[in-house]
């Protein structure tokens, strides 16, 4: 049989279509050696093989398209479901007419999980059309936006489709995504012209036409040959589908039966409420065990010790139980209504006393549940990752710490030890047995919460954090995926001066690499079992990283990774004279000394500091990193003027213009961010300063794009392959120029804060101005909510209530329930695809729902580096859903925005 391969693609001079499918001809899915296209004309490529039709696969020929670029990179179309079928005998030759498709199109998104699972699933509409079994066309479409009872048809200028027939126009069937109609067009007059439409099988009655020109149709030729027409998506609005929702950890819910601390079985009473008020999504934080301190430390969501394990905080020690144990947890009662009835979250009691019940529901529960068919299914499904993660937890409660370094055995993973645990013959096993029962139970309880919001119509959206703990199962297992002696952090921003150290180590992607980005692939499979969507934390990452050395503390301390650095001749060629004293050290001198510590400055010259050649002076050795001056003060009482001695001596350390490239041998540079605000530039004289700028902003904003862009694009498409949830990125910070491209590129949604605008000459950004493919939220669970931000800054506040909302006049100083329900509406009204609400600013809507104090409204300061996660609400979920007058008002508020 012979194959022949169209498709409309325009290309640039030294670009090249290719095609890999699971056949030999077509290289058997190794893109290595996929099959070369010829450029046809203008708008085509072309292929052609022969295939014995012996031995092929039994579900047809799947296949897909790439483009080669001039650099030589492949990239691929999106979807894996182009495919032909050659079951029938009589033909010997099939044409394929293919329209290329790119991952950035919108229709894209609603083929994705909360889409196809929930929101846009429905019955089939009938359909009366029978297939052609001799057909000689086929075609094939996607049209995701239809109603309830809408079909697609098909018609056109010739006997076949029915004349352009409104009352009669040939129905299509679907089949997986795609409308499909098999026609026999012998004997008619093609090439034709048609249209696809839209038609009512219930009313039968035709909707509309698709926009746009005609599409042709020519003639097979011979008998024995078929013809496919892939045509892409129907051409129909494609921006009209918008969603709202709530976003809220888990740990903050709060109901009458949860535990000190919200739980997966509260989840469904949020599904209820979201049901009664339109809400079609709910997003949480990251869900993950932290357990790593055995205190307050642990309520970081983002430091998981397992990126696969749940966390018990979270589990419902009732249902765990189930009727005929529930007397054991009945005899904590009151401990529960006492840590229930706290306005916060007592993360370390809570926790407690839920590890002791479990491990006294495992000692008569345990042999049962690991003899079930449903337990064996879900050890078989998720043992790659449970058994290090219960090896791991066993020795870390064996030896009373995470620090592997400090276990007196097994500090390096070896599986065949961790196997040796899980065997019958030592007593150990019961012991690892039991962090796998915890494991089980929370599977139940996240899957029955998904499976409910499932029922109800909304979906839930998890949250990737862009690290990994340090001490953790995963470092454990496998260290080098990650880069061990760097820490992961964040830029200078408006929340720190100083930036933020994460700690947590980078990925070593090119490891991650090698073997195809597996332990990605199977994070997204684990998640994909709970949720329909996930944000990416810091997706600015997966271009480059903000990475700072071991021996620092503060952020500040840290460079981009991978970065392009700034070479020793480029400073001649801009008119610098190079010092590597006076531009990598610290740059200290008694004026300095003075402005830094005032009074203390004597104090410090003597007892941290050395007269250098140059009359200034150099830090001893033992207080030459942050570190080292983290360690010397750890050991010292607890003041503010130690505290006021430890911060100099960092913006001492600090205070550089460059950092040195490890191993250039003094070739390459990285400028230390923030370079203006530093005293040792403030001491140049204006011409270097002059210079030095000019350099600055060619190594941020202008040297690194392409680089970055190359950097993203050997990551994210392969990550964005592995999973059909839908994508949404949190791109905030300092955003390169290539980023929006490639999130556009690769359909995946943009965060819009309009408080905090992409573009940095605008104090504000306009709800009105946000892209489709993008998340609009008014606060995230890092900023102060609403009416918090109202009470920080009197002038923005001003500005934003005279520009923003539109209003004359003074600005209130509180913000009153009608200023919080106009930036909701506002929000409600943009153009993006989902307006996201944390529930706090929902709430700020009712002067009778509102917490009192809005500082109390806040989930986390990035200002505080050890902060305590503990917000919840302030009434409970039941209350909440009895509110009906309120939950019908932003019911309609939902409904007459479009969502």
């Amino acid at each position: 049989m012979k194959l022949q391969f169209y498709i409309r693609f325009y290309t640039e001079f030294g670009q090249s279509l290719w095609i890999s499918g699971n056949i030999d001809e077509l290289g058997n899915d190794d893109t290595a050696n996929a099959l070369l296209m010829e450029y046809l004309d203008h708008e085509f490529w072309n292929a052609r093989v022969e295939i014995n039709k012996k031995g092929l696969p039994k579900n047809g020929i799947r296949y897909k398209y790439f483009l080669k670029t001039k650099e030589g990179e492949l990239v691929s179309e999106w979807g894996h479901d182009r495919t032909i079928d050659v079951s029938r005998k009589d033909l010997s030759e099939i044409d394929v007419v293919d329209t290329w498709n790119h991952a950035g199109e919108y229709e894209n998104s609603f083929f994705t999980a909360p889409f196809n699972k929930v929101l846009l699933k429905q019955p089939l509409p009938k359909n009366k059309t029978k297939a052609a079994k001799d057909y000689t066309h086929v075609f094939k479409v996607k049209a995701p936006l239809l109603k309830k009872h809408e079909a697609v048809c098909l018609l056109g200028n010739c006997e076949a489709l029915h004349n352009w027939s409104t009352s009669e126009p040939v129905i299509l069937s679907k089949d997986g995504d795609w409308w499909i109609a098999k026609l026999n067009m012998s004997g008619n007059n093609l090439p034709a012209s048609y249209k696809y439409g839209v038609f009512n099988t219930k009313e039968n009655s035709f909707v509309r036409y698709e926009t746009g020109d005609n599409r042709l149709v020519y003639d097979s030729g011979e008998r024995s040959k078929a013809t496919i027409l892939h045509d892409g998506f129907i051409h129909l609005p494609n921006d009209t589908w918008k969603g709202a929702g709530v976003a809220i950890p888990v740990f903050s819910l709060r109901s009458k039966n949860s535990f000190g601390v919200g739980e997966f079985a509260d989840i469904k009473l949020l599904v209820d409420w979201a049901n009664e008020t339109n809400l079609k999504l709910i997003q949480i934080l990251p869900i993950n065990d932290t357990i790593a301190t055995n205190s307050w430390m642990d309520s970081y969501p983002y430091a998981a010790i397992s990126a696969f394990a749940l966390h018990p905080l979270y589990i419902n020690l009732a249902k765990v139980a189930g009727k005929k144990y529930v007397d054991k947890v009945s005899a904590l009662k009151k401990k529960q209504k006492q840590l229930n009835d706290l306005p916060v979250m007592d993360y370390e009691e809570v926790i407690r006393f839920k590890l002791a019940m479990l491990k006294e529901l495992y000692e008569v529960m345990g042999n049962d549940c690991f003899e079930s068919e449903d337990y064996k299914e879900f050890y078989g499904g998720n043992k790659h990752w449970l058994e290090p993660y219960a090896a791991f937890c066993f020795f870390r409660d064996k030896y009373k710490t995470t620090h592997v370094e400090e276990w007196k055995t097994n500090g390096d993973y070896k599986k065949e030890e961790v196997d040796r645990l899980f065997s019958g013959k030592f007593a150990s096993k019961k012991d690892v047995l039991f962090y796998c029962f915890v494991q089980y139970h929370l599977h139940l309880q996240l899957k029955e919460a998904a499976d409910y919001a499932h029922k109800k119509g909304i979906v839930l959206k998890g949250d990737i954090p862009i690290g990994i703990y340090r001490h953790g199962c995963d470092a454990w297992v496998a260290p080098g995926l990650y880069n061990m002696d760097a820490q992961a952090g964040a830029p200078p921003d408006d929340f720190t001066a100083v930036g933020q150290n994460w700690e947590f180590p980078t990925y070593n992607w090119k490891q991650m690499q090698q073997d195809g980005f597996s332990w990605w692939k199977q994070r997204f499979e684990q998640m994909s079992g709970y949720f329909d969507a996930f944000r990416i934390d810091h997706i600015l990452g997966f271009f480059r990283i903000w990475s700072i050395p071991s021996n620092a503390v503060q952020g500040i301390m840290g460079r981009f990774v991978p970065c392009l650095p700034v070479h020793f001749v480029e400073f001649g060629e801009n008119g610098i004279w190079f010092d590597d004293r006076r531009f990598c050290k610290p740059f200290i001198n008694e004026v300095i000394l003075h402005e830094v510590f005032g009074d203390m400055a004597g104090t410090v010259r003597s007892e941290f500091l050395l007269p250098n050649e140059s009359g200034g002076y150099d830090l001893q050795a033992d207080f030459a990193t942050q570190r080292q001056v983290e360690s010397y003060f750890a050991g010292l009482p607890s003041s503010d003027l130690n505290e006021k001695l430890k911060l100099g001596l960092y913006d001492l350390i600090s205070n550089v213009i460059f950092f040195e490239q490890e191993g250039s041998r003094g070739q390459e540079f990285h400028f230390r961010i923030s370079m203006e605000k530093t005293l040792s530039f403030k001491y140049l004289i204006p011409h270097i300063q002059h210079k030095l700028k000019e350099l600055y902003v060619n190594y941020f904003f202008r040297r690194q794009d392409d680089f970055w862009k190359k950097e993203a694009m050997q990551k994210l498409p392969f990550l964005k392959n592995a999973t059909n949830m839908l994508i949404c990125g949190e791109d905030l910070g300092m955003v390169p120029h290539c980023v929006p491209e490639v999130m556009k590129q690769l359909g995946i949604l943009s965060l819009e804060i309009p408080r905090m605008p992409k573009d940095l000459n605008k104090e504000f950004s306009y709800p009105n101005d946000a892209p489709y493919m993008s998340v609009i939220t008014s606060s995230t669970h890092d900023m102060s909510t609403i009416r918090g931000w109202w009470e920080e800054n009197r002038e923005k506040t001003q500005h934003f209530y005279n520009h923003v909302l539109g209003q004359w006049g003074d600005a209130p100083y509180f913000c009153e329930s009608w200023i919080n329900r106009a930036v909701v509406m506002q929000h409600l009204y943009s153009p993006a695809m989902w307006s996201i609400f944390q529930l706090q600013d929902i709430l700020g809507m009712s002067e009778i729902l509102r917490r009192e104090k809005p500082h109390e409204e806040r989930i986390n300061n990035p200002a505080i580096s050890k902060h305590y996660w503990q917000y919840r609400m302030h009434i409970s979920l039941e209350e909440l859903i009895k509110q009906e007058e309120f939950n019908k008002e932003l019911s309609e508020y939902v409904a007459n925005s479009g969502r």
